[in-house]
């Protein structure tokens, strides 16, 4: 492994959050950003070819060192790991009209919800999961909100086109249909005489 892999992965390990290719260029003056991505390609062959229990990720446009899937059970059951607060329904329903609508305004949140939004608003700000990132030219200016980086690196997921597609979703919660005999099943049913 290279020293600038080397360095990069000291950083990976030490920061909390996921690094950009850009930010981990600081590390060594004299290194490009396409020196530093050549870096961060052998760092994630070397963890993937070693089998080691972490693995490089790519996600919230930055790079981050986490321990693979597989073993997350086994140190959940260990409480090893720091689990974070559980959000409350009308939170992840707030969170998910922001991600799919954004830049989206506290009034088109209340019209979808039918309720009050600004408690819901705050408590998501103050988890840093959603930002305000304009304000909208109607009447009054309002404040815009989308999601944060610290939405993406949540999920996992290295930007926002990696959100499932509405379309997809609409499927994933349909109710399952119950199990019901055919038409010609259920006039061949006779029932047992009891």
């Amino acid at each position: 492994m290279t020293p600038l892999a080397q360095l990069i992965e000291a950083a990976l390990f030490a920061a909390a959050r996921p690094l950009t290719a850009e930010e981990l260029c600081v590390l060594d003056p004299d290194a490009s950003l396409a020196d530093v991505r050549t870096a961060l390609e052998q760092l994630r062959e070397v963890y993937d070819f070693s089998q080691h229990a972490i693995e490089l990720v790519e996600m919230a446009g930055g790079f981050q060192l986490l321990t693979r899937p597989a073993f997350a059970q086994a140190l959940e059951r260990a409480q090893f790991t720091v689990r974070a607060s559980k959000l409350t329904a009308a939170a992840l329903e707030t969170l998910s009209i922001i991600a799919y609508r954004q830049p989206v305004g506290r009034s088109e949140i209340e019209e979808i919800r039918g309720v009050s939004a600004g408690g819901v608003l705050r408590s998501l700000q103050e988890r840093g999961l959603i930002e305000v990132v304009g304000r909208s030219e109607a009447l009054g200016r309002p404040l815009l909100y989308g999601t944060s980086p610290m939405f993406l690196e949540l999920l996992g997921l290295k930007d926002l086109s990696d959100l499932p597609r509405a379309e997809e979703l609409s499927i994933a919660i349909q109710p399952a249909r119950p199990l019901t005999p055919d038409a010609e099943d259920a006039a061949a049913y006779v029932p047992a005489e009891s």
